[in-house]
C-alpha cells in the first residue's frame, strides 16, 4: 500500500489490484474515519478527500493501514440485465485483436456475470469487472470525439455503457436502449457498485420483448413548471457569453459517478449571498466575460461579486448610471442590470435576495456542463422567480471587492501541491512545469484550463495509466504534453496522470483566469509518496 499526495486535502491510496482497493472501501464505507468527506475508488486506487480541520495525512496512513484488506468483497445481490444489440463500429476489429470471430466475442462478453467495481467519468458510468479473462484490449490509440448514449465498449478488463454522448477512448463493441442514466429515477444510476450485470444478446430475445425494450427506452420529455409570476422576479433581457446557475456543488455523490461541480469561485458566490442577506449556499448567476442584462420585475435587491466588470443600472425610464460591485443593490420595477466585459478576472456572480425558486437536483441547483446535471444555460426571455425572503435575514455592508484578480497584463501565480503522478515524468518535468510560462488556450471552459508551453511535459513512463480519481485542480497531462488544469465541472475519474494540483486557496483563483492570460505554477511542497510502517 502507498499513499501520493494529492493536494493539501487529498490523498491517492495506492493498491496491489482491485481485489484490495474494493475491501479498502467496503472497510472504510463500514467504518468511516473521521474528517474523511469523499471516497472515489478506481481500478487500484481510491481518492480520499478529507477535512483538514478534523484530521491529517498522518492520522489517515496510520488509520488505513491499520485495515484488514485479507477478506474478498462478495456481489451483491442485486442482478442487472442489459440487453446489447453487438453492431458496434469496433467489434470486428476488437475480435481481430483477440484472434477470434465476431460471434465468438459476443458469446464471451454474454457468458459471464459482470461487477460493478467502481462508478467514474461521467455520472452513471460504471466500471464492470470480472468478463472472461481473454476480453483484455486497450484502449483506442485516438480517442473519438463523441461517442453514442448507450454504447457498450471494452478497455483493458473491464466493461462499460456510455450513459450519454461524450468523447472517449473505449472500443464501441454493441449499443442498448437502456437508460443508464436518468435524472428522474429515485436513483438516477441504473448501476451502483456491488451489482451484478449480465449482458444479453437482443438478436436472441424474441420480437416482443424487443418490441417492449424499445418502448422502455422511449424518453418522456421532463415538463418544467413555469415561475410564479405573482412575487418578485428577474427577466433575462441577454444571456451573456454564458450564465448559469451555480451554489456551492453537490458534494457526495460518487457513487453515481457525479463531481461535486458549484461555482468556480466560491468566495465570490458565498459573498454575494452575504450582501444581499441569502445563506451562504444558496444559488448566484454565474455569468463569463460580462454582456448579461437582467430586468426586474416588482422590486429586488441584488448584488453582484467576481470579476472586475462595469456595472450599469438603467431605470425604466431611460436614466443611466454606473453602480458598484460588492454592495447590495435596490432595483425598482422595470430597471435594468447590464454587466459590461471584465478588465480583470472572468466570472460575475448575480445574488437576489431571497435566492432564485429553481428546484434543486441531487440536491444542488449548480449547471455541471460536462455530466448535463442542473438547470441549462440562461436564455434571453427567461424569467427567474424568487423565493421569498426568509425572517430575521439581514442585508450585508458593502465589501471591498478583491485586489490582484487574474489579468491579461502579468502572469498569474497558483500555488501547487506536487503529486499523485509526479514520479512518472522526467526528472526536468515538474522543473519545466514551474519555470515555464504556460498560456490559457480558447478550448478552455469549466471544465477544465487547456494550457499551451513552448516545451510539452515529458514522461519517464510511457505506459497506460489505469483511471483514477481525480479532484478540482487536478493538472492532468495528456499525450501531447500539454497540461490541462481541471475546474469544477472535470470527469470524476481520469486516466492521464497527473503531475501536480492546485492547492485549494488558489482554486478561486484558478476560476477567474481568463482566455489567452499567462500561468506560472509555484510548486509548495516536494513531492514524496508514503508507505506503511
Amino acid at each position: 500500500m502507498r499513499f501520493l499526495p494529492v493536494s493539501l486535502n487529498a490523498l491517492l491510496v495506492e493498491l496491489a489490484d482491485l481485489d484490495q482497493t474494493l475491501a479498502l472501501l467496503a472497510s472504510l464505507q463500514r467504518e468511516p474515519l473521521p474528517g474523511v468527506e469523499e471516497l472515489v475508488p478506481a481500478a487500484r486506487t481510491i481518492l480520499v478527500q478529507f477535512r483538514p480541520a478534523a484530521t491529517g495525512v498522518a492520522e489517515l496512513v496510520r488509520a488505513i493501514c491499520a485495515r484488514d484488506l485479507s477478506h474478498k468483497v462478495e456481489r451483491g445481490g442485486t442482478l442487472v440485465e442489459i440487453p446489447v444489440r453487438y453492431d458496434g463500429e469496433d467489434l470486428a476489429e476488437v475480435a481481430q485483436l483477440l484472434g477470434i470471430t465476431p460471434d465468438e466475442l459476443v458469446r464471451r462478453h454474454t457468458g459471464s456475470i459482470y461487477s460493478v467495481a467502481f462508478v467514474g467519468f461521467a455520472p452513471g458510468f460504471a466500471y464492470l469487472s470480472g468478463g472472461h479473462e481473454s476480453l483484455d484490449v486497450p484502449r483506442r490509440a485516438t480517442p473519438r470525439t463523441r461517442i453514442p448514449a448507450g454504447a457498450v465498449a471494452l478497455a483493458g478488463r473491464f466493461s462499460g455503457v456510455y450513459p450519454q454522448a461524450s468523447p472517449g477512448g473505449w472500443q464501441i463493441i454493441g449499443t442498448t436502449p437502456l437508460a443508464m442514466w436518468d435524472i428522474e429515477r429515485a436513483v438516477p444510476a441504473l448501476l451502483q457498485p456491488g451489482f451484478r450485470v449480465r449482458f444479453v444478446d437482443i438478436a436472441t430475445l424474441s420480437i416482443a420483448a424487443r418490441a417492449h425494450l424499445e418502448g422502455a427506452a422511449a424518453k418522456i420529455p421532463l415538463k418544467v413548471a413555469a415561475p410564479h409570476q405573482s412575487g418578485p422576479a428577474l427577466q433575462v433581457r441577454a444571456p451573456g457569453l454564458q450564465t448559469l446557475l451555480q451554489d456551492l456543488g453537490r458534494p457526495g455523490q460518487a457513487g453515481q459517478g457525479v463531481s461535486a461541480s458549484g461555482a468556480l469561485d466560491r468566495g465570490a458566490c458565498r459573498t454575494a449571498n452575504r450582501l444581499v442577506g441569502n445563506a451562504s449556499n444558496a444559488a448566484c448567476l454565474e455569468t463569463v466575460n460580462g454582456g448579461l442584462r437582467l430586468v426586474s420585475r416588482g422590486d429586488t435587491v441584488v448584488a453582484v461579486t467576481g470579476a472586475d466588470a462595469p456595472l450599469t443600472l438603467t431605470s425604466a425610464a431611460g436614466s443611466s448610471w454606473s453602480v458598484p460591485r460588492y454592495q447590495a443593490l435596490a432595483l425598482a420595477d422595470g430597471d435594468m442590470l447590464h454587466i459590461g466585459e471584465p478588465v480583470a478576472g472572468t466570472r460575475c456572480y448575480v445574488a437576489a435576495r431571497g435566492g432564485f425558486d429553481v428546484s434543486p437536483v441531487l440536491g444542488s441547483r449548480s449547471t455541471d456542463t460536462l455530466a448535463h446535471v442542473g438547470p441549462p444555460a440562461l436564455a434571453a426571455g427567461d424569467v427567474l422567480a424568487l423565493r421569498p425572503v426568509e425572517r430575521g435575514a439581514v442585508v450585508g455592508a458593502a465589501e471591498l471587492p478583491p485586489e490582484n484578480l487574474p489579468g491579461l497584463h502579468e502572469d498569474v501565480v497558483l500555488d501547487v501541491v506536487p503529486g499523485p503522478r509526479t514520479d512518472w515524468f522526467t526528472p526536468d518535468a515538474l522543473d519545466l512545469l514551474a519555470r515555464q510560462r504556460w498560456r490559457v488556450t480558447p478550448q478552455s471552459n469549466r471544465v477544465g484550463l487547456r494550457l499551451a508551453g513552448e516545451r510539452p511535459l515529458e514522461r519517464a513512463i510511457s505506459q497506460e495509466l489505469p483511471s483514477e480519481g481525480t479532484p478540482t485542480g487536478a493538472i492532468q497531462v495528456p499525450a501531447s504534453g500539454q497540461p490541462v488544469l481541471f475546474l469544477a465541472d472535470h470527469p470524476l475519474t481520469g486516466g492521464y496522470p497527473v503531475i501536480a494540483c492546485v492547492a485549494p486557496h488558489h482554486l478561486d483563483r484558478a476560476g477567474q483566469i481568463p482566455v489567452n492570460a499567462w500561468v506560472r505554477f509555484n510548486p509548495i511542497r516536494p513531492f514524496e509518496a508514503i508507505t506503511c510502517p
